[in-house]
């Protein structure tokens, strides 16, 4: 009895030390960013971006790539997810920009070898930012596209009950990170620890805008049961789509051409 109760309290103090380096790290679980800044010149990017600067309300200074609308009304602003950077983003934009449409790639603080760590209210701060350059440039903001992948999808949904947009493209969405955390850490109790809770199944309910929402069938990061949800809980007019055969990472070729058919007849 003795040898059972000694074992219960190092089983009990072992998950309390896993459950506090959770706690402590989840971050680190969360972003995944890149340290360094690659030159426009380098990446091997659309020669239609332009490097733009803007200063967060919090006062860090970040960096964004920008190619300006050239037949088209709609400008899309783009959120990646947690391990991508401007220079892996920038080819997402070349189906968009060869449409005439105008492109914003957003990047976060600490991504990219900017300043700064990231948080949720600091992507917040950043996607601001990015939004307020485009209006200072004269873009109304009915003109602007939000379109977020993944972890990017917070920072639209986010964005979207901001700002009045034109519309709001979703890849690869989840309903909250404490949602996905239940899933891929089942025996802690996320819901309560978790500091960055990017609450899109809350939010979706009070956006009032033209939404599209799109998984990919195979997708193992975030299950497209999320996705499906998240559209039940949207407001009309709203779009799904399911796409066969493609995962997390490898949808972008297929989301383009029927992203830009919806923009052509959903966007306002």
């Amino acid at each position: 009895m003795r040898l059972l109760k000694i074992s219960a309290a190092f089983a009990v103090a072992l998950y309390l030390i896993a459950l506090a380096c959770f706690f402590a790290f989840q971050r680190s679980l969360l972003y995944y960013p890149t340290h360094a800044y690659t030159r426009l010149a380098d990446a091997n990017a659309n020669r239609a971006f332009k490097e733009i600067e803007v200063k967060t309300r919090d006062g860090v200074e970040l960096k964004g790539w920008y190619a300006p609308a050239t037949t088209k009304a709609f400008t899309i602003v783009f959120f990646h997810g947690n391990a991508d950077s401007l220079k892996t983003a920038a080819p997402i934009a070349d189906p968009y920009i060869a449409e005439g449409y105008g492109f914003l790639l957003a990047e976060y603080r600490g991504y990219s070898g900017l300043p700064g760590k990231p948080t949720e209210t600091g992507l917040y701060n950043d996607g601001r930012a990015f939004i307020q350059y485009l209006i200072s440039e004269g873009i109304d903001s009915r003109h602007i596209i939000l379109y977020g992948h993944s972890l990017g999808t917070g920072a639209a949904v986010q964005m979207a009950t901001e700002f009045h947009v034109g519309g709001l493209m979703l890849l690869a969405p989840y309903l909250s990170i404490p949602n996905l955390a239940q899933i891929d850490f089942p025996f802690f109790p996320s819901s309560y620890l978790a500091l960055d809770r990017f609450d899109n199944q809350h939010k979706i309910k009070s956006i009032h805008l033209p939404v599209l929402i799109v998984n990919g069938a195979l997708d193992q990061v975030v299950p497209p049961s999320q996705g499906q949800r998240l559209y039940l809980l949207a407001n009309e007019p709203k779009e799904y789509h399911s796409l066969p055969n493609l995962g997390h990472n490898d949808a972008f070729d297929a989301f383009a051409p029927l992203s830009l058919n919806w923009i052509r007849h959903r966007a306002n």
